[in-house]
C-alpha cells in the first residue's frame, strides 16, 4: 500500500526503528556472560521482512557482517515455518547452522516473530558468539579441522520457545555441548532478553503509528537505499576491474588459497564475480555463500557510507560465486575461520573499486583477527579463553590509517586487558604499538600491535588462527605493504614460530611461559617519498617509525645526534 509520508515522519520512524535495535544490542552486551559478547560486542540484532527475510533495520553497534548473513538465517526459519506450520506469538527458533545463515558454529542465532492481531508483521533476530560449542579445540576455532564435526556441534533450527513456553530440553542440549555451560546458559538468556526488549519496543511504536505506516516507512527506506546506491555506482567509471590476493594456507598444507574478484561497473549496476577464487579447501577457511554475500554488503558500506544499511542497497548488485567453491561451503566443509576469508574478500573488493574510483582507494587493513584460544583447569574448574586482536588500518587519501584498530568486518571492540586478566589465569606482559608495522606511504598505514601473554595456571592448551603471515597487507596509489603477521611462543627455553605461520593447534603451555602476537599494520597510501619530512620525524619521535626505516622508506635522514623529541609538529 502506498502511504504518503513526509520526510520528517520518515526520518523519525527511521530513528525509532534504529533505536529499537540499538537497545536490543545494549541489552545483550550488558547481560551476556562471556567477554566476547559482553566486552567485545561480537553480536548483532536486526529487524527482517516477514515474507522475504530481507534486512529492514540494523543498529549502530552490532557487527555489520551479522546483519547481512542474518537475512539468510531468517529465510531459513521462514522455510522451516512453511514446512512445519505457522509460527505463533511467543515462538523463538534457535540454531547455529553455518550453511543456512552463514558464519560459523560459535554464532548462535535466535529468530522471533512479531505478531499483531494474529498477523505476522516482521521478524526480530539476535546473533551472538558463544565461547565454546564443542569440537576438538576449546573455543571451537580449530585451525586444523577438515570437517565441521571437528569444530563443534551443529544445532539445526528448533523451537526454544513455543507460544511463550520455554523448552528446557532444548536449553539442556545447548548447555551440554559447551565446555563452559554456565556461559552458554547466560548468553542464551541474554539473547532472549534482547528479543523481549525488541518485541516490547516495536509494539510501542506500532501502537503509536500503526502497522500500515511503519511498514510503509520500511519500504520507503529500502527504496531510498536502492536509489542512493544506484547513484553512487553511477558515479564510478564504467569498466571491468580485477584484483587478486591469497590466504596463507588452509591450516593443514602450506599452500596459498587464491581469492580474486572481477568487478564490472555498468551504469548504475555492479557485478561482483568471484569465479576465479579457489575451490573449496580441506581446512576451515571455507565460507557459506550467504557469508560471502554479507561480506560484499559490508565492503560496499565502507565504500559508500552514505547509503542506509538495509536490503535495498544490494538490489543493484549481483554477486557471482561458483558452486562448491571456497565461497560456497557445503556440508561437511569446516568454516571456523570465516573471518579471515571475508577480510580477504573485502581487500580485493577495495582494490578493484579503487581502479574505477582512485579517490576511494585505501591501503589494506591488517587483514586477520588472530583468534586465540587458551584453555585449562584452575582449582578444578574448566576455563576457556577466546579472544581476538587488532592491527593497523590502511592509509587513505585523507590521512594515515588508524593504529591498533579493529577489523573492517565489524564494529567490535578489542577486549580490554583488565577484563581478560580478571577473568582468566593469564597476565599481559606487553600490549604495545608495533614500530615499523604500518605500510610506508605519503599517508602511512596504521600500526599493528605487540601482545605478549604469560600463563599463570599450571598448564594450558593454546591455539591460534590467523592470517597475513605470508602476504602482507598491500598498499594503494604507490603506497607500500605493511609488516606481516608473526606468532611465536616459548618452548624449551626458546621462542618458536609455528610452521604454518599464524595457525597452530594444541600447543601446551606451562606456568610462566609466554606467547606473542605481532599483528600487521595497514598498507600505505601514496609515494612514501612524498610524505612531509616533519611527519616522518614526528613518527620517529613517537616511536611509530625507527630512524632506520625513516631513512630506508622515506629518505629522511635525521642528523647525527638529533633529539627526535625536539622535532616540531608538521604544518596542518
Amino acid at each position: 500500500m502506498d502511504v504518503p509520508m513526509d520526510p520528517i515522519t520518515l526520518a523519525v520512524l527511521q530513528g525509532r526503528l534504529e533505536q529499537i535495535v540499538d537497545e536490543m544490542d545494549a541489552t545483550l552486551f550488558r547481560s551476556a556472560f562471556n567477554p566476547t559478547i559482553a566486552e567485545a560486542h561480537d553480536a548483532c540484532h536486526g529487524l527482517y521482512d516477514a515474507l522475504t527475510g530481507d534486512t529492514l533495520v540494523q543498529g549502530s553497534s552490532g557487527l555489520p557482517i551479522f546483519v547481512g548473513s542474518m537475512a539468510f538465517a531468517v529465510r531459513t526459519v521462514i522455510a522451516r515455518v512453511e514446512r512445519d506450520g505457522p509460527m505463533h506469538d511467543g515462538d523463538v527458533y534457535v540454531f547455529n547452522d553455518p550453511y543456512d545463515g552463514g558464519t560459523h558454529l560459535n554464532d548462535f542465532k535466535l529468530v522471533r516473530p512479531v505478531i499483531r492481531d494474529g498477523e505476522l508483521f516482521c521478524y526480530l533476530a539476535s546473533v551472538g558468539h558463544w565461547n565454546d560449542v564443542g569440537g576438538n579445540v576449546a573455543g571451537s576455532y580449530n585451525p586444523a579441522a577438515t570437517e565441521l564435526a571437528q569444530e563443534g556441534v551443529l544445532v539445526p533450527p528448533m523451537k526454544l520457545f513455543e507460544q511463550g513456553r520455554r523448552r528446557d530440553d532444548v536449553v539442556d542440549l545447548l548447555c551440554a555441548i559447551s565446555r563452559v555451560p554456565v556461559n552458554a546458559f547466560g548468553d542464551l538468556n541474554a539473547q532472549v532478553a534482547a528479543l523481549d526488549v525488541g518485541v516490547r519496543r516495536l509494539g510501542e511504536l506500532l501502537d503509536e503509528y500503526g502497522e500500515v505506516t511503519v511498514a510503509a516507512a520500511s519500504t520507503q527506506l529500502s527504496d531510498a537505499a536502492e536509489r542512493l546506491m544506484r547513484s553512487q555506482i553511477a558515479a564510478l567509471a564504467d569498466g571491468t576491474y580485477h584484483c587478486a590476493d591469497a590466504l596463507d594456507n588452509d591450516g593443514g598444507s602450506d599452500h596459498e588459497i587464491p581469492v580474486a574478484v572481477e568487478v564490472t561497473v555498468a551504469g548504475d549496476t555492479l557485478v561482483l564475480d568471484f569465479t576465479a577464487t579457489a575451490p573449496a579447501c580441506r581446512g576451515p577457511l571455507n565460507i557459506a555463500r550467504s557469508t560471502a554475500v554479507a561480506a560484499c554488503y559490508v565492503a560496499l558500506k565502507h565504500l559508500f557510507p552514505e547509503v542506509p544499511a538495509n536490503a535495498g542497497c544490494l538490489r543493484p548488485v549481483t554477486v557471482v560465486i561458483s558452486d562448491g567453491s571456497l565461497l560456497d561451503a557445503r556440508p561437511p566443509r569446516p568454516v571456523a575461520g570465516y573471518t579471515e576469508t571475508i577480510l580477504r574478500i573485502m581487500d580485493v573488493l577495495f582494490g578493484a573499486i579503487a581502479q574505477s574510483a582512485p579517490e576511494r582507494a585505501m591501503g589494506c587493513s591488517y587483514g586477520t583477527i588472530n583468534a586465540l584460544s587458551i584453555s585449562g583447569e584452575d582449582d578444578g574448574a574448566r576455563w576457556v579463553l577466546f579472544t581476538f586482536f587488532g592491527g593497523g588500518l590502511g592509509g587513505h587519501p585523507d590521512g594515515d590509517g588508524l593504529d591498533h584498530a579493529n577489523a573492517p568486518l565489524s564494529t567490535a571492540i578489542i577486549p580490554p586487558i583488565e577484563v581478560l586478566e580478571a577473568t582468566y589465569p593469564i597476565r599481559f606482559t606487553q600490549w604495545a604499538l608495533r614500530a615499523d608495522s604500518g605500510g610506508p606511504g605519503e599517508h602511512r598505514g596504521g600500526l599493528g600491535a605487540v601482545y605478549e601473554i604469560e600463563l599463570l595456571a599450571d598448564e594450558a592448551d593454546m591455539s591460534t588462527f590467523g592470517e597475513r603471515s605470508k602476504r602482507p597487507p598491500f598498499g594503494a596509489a604507490q603506497g607500500r605493504p605493511a609488516a606481516r603477521n608473526v606468532i611465536s611462543y616459548e618452548h624449551d627455553g626458546a621462542w618458536v614460530r609455528p610452521p604454518l605461520g599464524a595457525k597452530v593447534v594444541g600447543v601446551g603451555l606451562r606456568r610462566g611461559q609466554r606467547l606473542r602476537i605481532e599483528s600487521p599494520g595497514g598498507g600505505g597510501w601514496g609515494d612514501p617519498r612524498a610524505r612531509d619530512p616533519l611527519r616522518v620525524a614526528r613518527d620517529v619521535r613517537l616511536g611509530y617509525v625507527t630512524p632506520e626505516a625513516a631513512r630506508r622508506d622515506y629518505g629522511v635522514e635525521l642528523p647525527a645526534g638529533t633529539d627526535a623529541s625536539a622535532v616540531g609538529e608538521p604544518a596542518r
